[in-house]
C-alpha cells in the first residue's frame, strides 16, 4: 500500500508534482511557485490543452524543468461544488499518471479534511494485485512508495487521514479477496483469513458442517453438497459502543461467500466462468468493512456474517426439484441450482436474527445477472423494506462514491415464487429476475427488522479503470457500509 506522509508546501526539488486545480482559478501557491521554476511550462501547457481544471480534466509535463520529472495538474472543478468524493477522484486521476515516478507530491490549496480525502484517493487507486506475478520485468512495475501530501496545516491533516487509512485498508483487504482464485481462497482458507483480523479486537467465530447441521442451515448445506470444500460461516463482532454488551442489539452486515460458482447441475456456460471466483464479493466486503470499523474503533456494535461455500458439480450435488429445509423451517424446492446465492443468505439473515436481535440488517451479494441487466455498472441495486434505511443507504452511497439505485418490492413479484410442492421455489422466472431475487430473501426477514439487501453484481469488478479503482475487484460496499455507519450510527 503507497505511503503517505504530510509536510508543509514547498516546492519539491526532484520527483513528480500532482495539483489539485479548481475551475477557473488564478494560479496560486504551489501552482504559481512550480509555474514560476519551470519558466510558465505549466500555464503554457493548461492553456494548450484546454485545461481549466474542470472535473476528471488531466494535464501532464513530462521534465518540466526545476528538477521534477512530472507535474500533473488534475481538475477539481467549481470551488464551491467541491466535496470529499471530489478530492479523492482528483487525487486518483493525478497518482494514475505518476505511478512510475520515483517519489511524489500532492497539493491543493484545500481544507486538512479534504487534503486528507485526496491522500487517501491516491491511496486507493495506486492498488495492485501482483501476487502471482513472477516474470513481470522492473520497468513494468510502478515505483512509487510514499507520496508526500503538502498542507499549511500537515498535522490536522494527518489526523484526519488515520480514519480514512483504516477504511483503505479495508477496501485492500477485500479487493485482495475478490482477486484471489478459487483454488487458493477455499472455505476453509477464507475462514482462516478472517481468524487473523482478531488482532484488530474482533470477536470471530467459525461454524463448520457439523454446527451448521445442528442449527438446521438446510439451504446452505444444500448449495455446499457438491463440492470437496466443506463450507463455513464466520461471525465477526465489534463491539464499539460501550454500551452493556447484553443490552446490545447490534447493526448486522450479511455477506453472500460462494468462492467458486459453476452453477452447479444448472452449469453455467463455459465462456466467462472464470469470473466466478468474485461470486463472493458480498462476503469481501463485509470482511474488508468490518476490518475498517474495527481499525478506525467505530463508536457502534457491528456484527458480520458471511457464508462460505462452494458451488460444484458432482455426484453429490443439489439437483434441480430438490426440496430443501431452511434454517427458518421454510421449505424451499430448488428448480435451478445456479440460483445459489439467495440460499445462502435465506440461512444467514434467519439464524442473524434469531441469535442477535439486530436494529437493522444489510445483506450484500453478487446475486442476479438480471441486476447488471438494469442497472450496468454504475450502480448496485437497492431492495429494502424501511423507508429510512434504503434513505441512509442512498445517502451513504453518493457520499462515499458506492453508488445504489433503489428498486420495487411488491406482491406481484413475490407471486412469481410461490412452489406447488414447497413454501416457495428459488426461482421466478426471467422477468424481474433481480426483483424475485429480492422478494425470496424478504420471506426471510423478520416482521419489524428493517432490512436491505445490495445486489452488486455488476459492481464488484470491473473491466477499466476508473478515478478511485484500478481495473479488478473493485472492494465495493467497504467505503459504503463504513459511511453508513459513521454518518447515522456512530454514538
Amino acid at each position: 500500500m503507497l505511503d503517505v506522509a504530510f509536510a508543509k508546501p514547498t516546492l519539491p526539488k526532484s520527483g513528480a508534482l500532482a495539483l489539485l486545480v479548481a475551475e477557473e482559478e488564478a494560479p496560486s501557491g504551489l501552482f504559481a511557485s512550480a509555474d514560476s521554476a519551470t519558466a510558465g511550462a505549466l500555464t503554457r501547457a493548461a492553456a494548450i490543452a484546454g485545461f481549466e481544471g474542470k472535473k476528471e480534466q488531466i494535464c501532464v509535463l513530462l521534465a518540466p524543468g526545476a528538477g521534477l520529472s512530472h507535474v500533473v495538474l488534475s481538475g477539481l472543478g467549481k470551488r464551491a461544488a467541491i466535496t470529499a468524493l471530489t478530492a479523492a477522484e482528483a487525487a486518483g486521476n493525478a497518482i494514475a499518471q505518476i505511478a512510475r515516478a520515483e517519489t511524489a507530491s500532492l497539493a491543493a490549496t484545500l481544507t486538512p479534511e479534504l487534503l486528507a480525502e485526496a491522500a487517501f484517493g491516491a491511496v486507493l487507486r495506486l492498488y495492485r494485485f501482483d501476487r502471482y506475478r513472477t516474470t513481470e520485468k522492473p520497468d513494468e512495475k510502478p515505483k512509487l512508495a510514499r507520496l508526500s501530501v503538502l498542507s499549511e496545516a500537515p498535522e490536522k491533516a494527518r489526523a484526519a487521514f488515520a480514519p480514512r487509512l483504516a477504511v483503505a485498508e479495508g477496501v485492500t483487504l477485500t479487493r485482495d479477496l475478490v482477486s484471489e482464485p478459487a483454488n487458493v481462497l477455499t472455505p476453509a482458507e477464507f475462514a482462516e483469513r478472517c481468524l487473523k483480523l482478531e488482532d484488530l479486537g474482533l470477536k470471530i467465530e467459525v461454524m463448520g458442517p457439523k454446527e451448521l447441521g445442528k442449527l438446521g442451515f438446510g439451504a446452505l448445506l444444500g448449495v455446499a453438497q457438491g463440492s470437496a470444500h466443506e463450507p463455513r460461516v464466520v461471525t465477526l463482532r465489534w463491539h464499539g459502543s460501550g454500551a452493556r454488551k447484553k443490552d446490545q442489539k447490534p447493526l448486522a452486515f450479511i455477506g453472500k461467500g460462494v468462492t467458486f460458482d459453476t452453477g452447479g447441475i444448472s452449469i453455467k456456460p463455459a465462456a466467462g466462468m472464470e469470473d466466478m471466483k468474485w461470486d463472493m464479493a458480498g462476503a469481501g466486503a463485509v470482511v474488508g468493512a468490518m476490518a475498517a470499523l474495527a481499525r478506525r474503533k467505530a463508536r457502534a456494535d457491528v456484527l458480520g456474517v458471511i457464508g462460505l461455500v462452494e458451488n460444484m458439480p458432482s455426484g453429490t450435488a443439489q439437483r434441480p426439484g430438490d426440496v430443501v429445509k431452511s434454517h427458518s423451517g421454510q421449505t424451499i424446492e430448488v428448480i435451478n441450482t445456479d440460483a445459489e446465492g439467495r440460499l445462502v443468505l435465506a440461512d444467514l439473515m434467519s439464524w442473524c436474527q434469531a441469535e442477535f436481535s439486530p436494529r437493522l440488517m444489510v445483506d450484500l451479494a453478487t446475486l442476479t445477472g438480471a441486476i447488471i441487466i438494469g442497472l450496468g455498472h454504475e450502480h448496485a441495486g437497492l431492495f429494502a423494506n424501511n423507508e429510512e434505511l434504503a434513505g441512509h443507504l442512498l445517502e451513504a452511497g453518493r457520499e462515499s462514491g458506492d453508488k445504489l439505485w433503489r428498486m420495487p418490492l411488491g406482491e406481484a413479484y413475490d407471486k412469481q415464487i410461490k412452489s406447488t410442492i414447497a413454501d416457495m421455489k428459488n426461482v421466478g422466472g426471467r422477468p424481474g429476475g433481480a426483483i424475485t431475487a429480492a422478494q425470496f430473501l424478504q420471506r426471510f426477514v423478520r416482521e419489524g427488522t428493517p432490512w436491505a439487501h445490495l445486489d452488486i453484481a455488476g459492481m464488484a469488478w470491473t473491466s477499466k479503470d476508473a478515478p478511485l479503482t484500478p481495473k479488478g475487484a473493485s472492494g465495493f460496499g467497504v467505503r459504503l457500509l463504513n459511511q453508513l455507519v459513521a454518518r447515522f450510527h456512530e454514538a
